[in-house]
């Protein structure tokens, strides 16, 4: 019997068999080893961290390494215990969990002399008392960039008279090397806390044994030294790159304003034509990215703005005043003036309708929420003054406040001595370019009342915002409390004084402002955004603009910020009028007989809910509120290293991560790796064998043949 049989070599079948089989366990073994991470690492989601800014000189704030920073974590409730991570502790570097009562100027220093025993920093969030105080901001803010310098009112310059902050320790304005996170939430602070104590704490004071609690901070910076370097890198890289990599952006948002009467935002007022100017602010900032609850510094100005601009586009006669009223709401005054600045420069380069020569009067509220008794501070120029003429203006406009604030008993209208300089305001930009007739309406007549100025502690409580605990969030909304009225008050001295610096003679004791409006724009701004009223004043597409919580109003680098975009509409909603437009007519009112673009804007809201609570009543709200960029003339202009105009710029990062774990000795984690490493040499050294005799060991199955008789 004869047999034929099959070849010898190894079968194609196998070896695809073989490398199904390797890629399922590489595909296996990702998928552990996510769900291996998820097991080792707890993240940190509600975290704010300390970013790089940067100007034509400096860079400031914060950044890790670019990998991150990793240091076992070491709680600091008092000064004593900072022996431990500066000197004492035997297992640096260390990540200090500090108590937000001892984040002041004193203690960062001594953390910023010891980088080497230091891998960063998580804030926790303190609750303020009645004596206590933090401001991270400089002493004499916007030093510089207002009108006094050394050779215009020098004795006024760099706050000499005056130090305007006087509670600022500057550290919003340092340098540091390492990476600072705010932790948020007060859970995920007791979470960290608790993996401490059990697992950082030796016994008697001796050294803990391992495995120790960790964390990592991850906030890599992209740009470095100044605005102008990295500027050039950013437009070096955008020239000559497919792939640019952009390593900074300008401070950038829009200014808000409207005009009393409406104008043709197409053409320019004429040289004769006079207007009145409302002005404030609407940014501040902390000392951490994007957590900037500013309730005295920017936000009870701008809301007493806006129940003042509803008060006076109410009086019947408006129309037939000589005189127009223009409110604007200046963005990025925290940083060297970036909106007042641009719209000078637009208005100096006929860029924007109306020009420095119309403006008759110019009245800004600085910080108005904390008058400690009735007085209400009248502040003016020193300088601008040496003209006889300016100085009669000045004159008859302090008159027209004190007359308008004669019928409002809880408000007392003081004047500031002629010797004393500006505030930090809006209006000293406006001086610099022109000489004016000018006020600033402030709580304080020397040094801010405001003991937490550009802090994380500027909240609601700071200006007496509180409500009963009983209450539901729409029953908050509608309560009005006493410092809505006191807000209500100012707003009504400022909508009377408009109306008369306006020409208006007969109806100024009928303007009052609405306490009511007042009540909910203090809880939108600084409670919680996402609220019934809220919704309905703005468009559909922007409801994800409004969180749960209070807004923030830092300019960023992403225009418009949500604040913007809020009052915006807020201010179109309560001076604007509802027309019977549709949805189609109000995105193209062109073609609608007597309506026109060039005189109003047209917004397609929300509206209010229906009787039933089912569903809104959508509707067009014409009205002559506009945006005006917010970008300093500095980029504009591509001088990134000016000392006329601000040149604040942010750097871009890749990732902003915190997250917590246990880490073992170095002595184990030397031994993992060399067992690590024997095991992968062991792994090659067998699959090269396996290689080898694959013939052997994979050989192919015999096929009958053929059988012959």
């Amino acid at each position: 019997m004869a047999t034929t049989w099959g070849g010898t070599g190894p079968d194609p079948g196998s070896r695809g068999l073989l490398l199904l089989l390797s890629f399922s366990v590489m595909l296996a073994g990702l998928c552990v080893a996510n769900s291996v991470e998820r097991k080792i690492y707890i993240p940190l989601n509600k975290t704010a961290p300390c970013v790089r800014l940067l100007n034509a000189t400096h860079q400031i704030g914060c950044q890790s390494s670019i990998s991150g920073d990793t240091g076992v974590i070491h709680v600091v409730e008092k000064e004593e215990d900072l022996q431990w991570v500066l000197t004492d502790g035997p297992n640096p570097p260390y990540m200090v969990l500090l108590e937000g009562k001892l984040f002041i100027r004193d203690v960062m220093e001594k953390l910023k002399g010891r980088t080497s025993r230091i891998a960063g920093l998580a804030v926790t969030l303190a609750k303020p008392n009645s004596t206590s105080s933090f401001s991270p901001s400089v002493q004499c803010p916007n030093d510089g960039f207002g009108i006094y310098s050394n050779s215009y009112g020098s004795e006024f310059a760099h706050c000499k008279q005056t130090l305007w902050n006087e509670l600022g320790n500057g550290l919003a304005y340092e340098d540091f090397s390492f990476p600072i996170f705010l932790l948020e939430d007060e859970n995920e602070t007791k979470v960290i806390k608790q993996c401490y104590q059990d697992h950082n704490l030796g016994l008697n004071g001796s050294a803990p044994s391992f495995p120790l609690c960790a964390m990592q901070l991850f906030s890599h910076m992209h740009a470095v030294i100044s605005t102008a370097t990295c500027m050039r890198r950013s437009f070096i890289q955008s020239t000559f790159s497919i792939n640019p990599e952009i390593v900074c952006d300008p401070l950038s948002d829009y200014n808000v304003w409207s005009m009393l009467k409406p104008i043709n935002t197409s053409g320019a007022l004429e040289p004769d034509d006079r207007v009145v100017v409302a002005a404030t602010r609407l940014d501040s900032r902390s000392f951490f990215w994007n957590v900037a609850p500013g309730a005295e510094s920017a936000v009870a100005s701008f809301v007493s703005q806006l129940a003042a601009a509803e008060a006076l586009h109410k009086a019947p006669d408006i129309t037939t005043l000589p005189r127009n009223v223009m409110f604007v709401f200046f963005q990025g005054e925290t940083f060297d003036y970036i909106g007042s600045s641009r719209m000078v420069y637009d208005m100096e380069n006929g860029k924007f309708p109306v020009r420095l020569e119309n403006i008759d009067s110019f009245v800004e509220l600085g910080q108005v929420a904390l008058r400690t008794s009735l007085d209400l501070w009248m502040h003016t120029d020193p300088m601008s003054q040496k003209n006889e003429s300016v100085k009669n203006q000045v004159e008859d406009l302090l008159v027209t406040l004190e007359k308008s604030g004669a019928g409002i008993p809880e408000v007392v209208l003081r004047r500031q001595n002629h010797s004393q300089a500006l505030p930090p305001s809006s209006l000293q930009r406006f001086l610099r370019a022109r000489n004016i007739s000018g006020v600033v309406l402030a709580d304080h007549s020397g040094s801010f009342h405001n003991r937490y100025y550009q802090s994380i502690y500027d909240t609601a409580e700071n200006i007496n915002v509180t409500y009963p605990e009983w209450q539901s969030p729409e029953e908050d909304l509608n309560f009005v409390t006493d410092t809505a009225k006191a807000l209500a008050n100012v707003a009504t001295v400022l909508a009377r004084a408009l109306y008369e610096l306006a020409g208006g003679t007969n109806f100024s004791d009928s303007i009052q402002a609405d306490p009511q409006t007042v009540t909910r724009l203090l809880y939108g701004f600084l409670v919680r955004a996402n609220n019934s009223w809220f919704q309905s004043i703005l468009r559909q597409d922007l409801r994800s603009y409004l969180d749960d919580g209070p807004l923030q109003h830092y300019i960023a680098v992403s225009s418009p910020t949500n604040t913007t975009y809020v009052v915006q509409y807020a201010l179109a909603n309560l001076t604007g009028k509802a027309t019977n437009l549709t949805r189609e007519q109000c995105q193209d009112p062109s073609k609608v007989p007597n309506e026109s673009k060039d005189l109003y804007e047209y917004s397609w809201v929300q509206g209010p809910l229906n009787s039933n609570k089912t569903e809104r009543l959508p509707r067009c709200v014409r009205s002559t509120v506009r945006l005006a960029r917010a970008l300093s003339p500095a980029f504009e202009l591509s001088q990134w290293g000016s000392t006329e105009y601000s040149t604040w710029a942010e750097s871009r990062w890749k990732d902003i991560q915190a997250r917590i774990f246990l880490v073992a000795s170095k002595e184990l984690e030397f031994i993992t790796l060399i067992v690590g490493f024997g095991i992968l040499v062991f792994s090659l050294i067998v699959t090269y064998c396996i290689n080898a005799k694959a013939d052997v060991l994979f050989v192919a199955p015999r096929e009958p043949g053929a059988v012959s008789y």
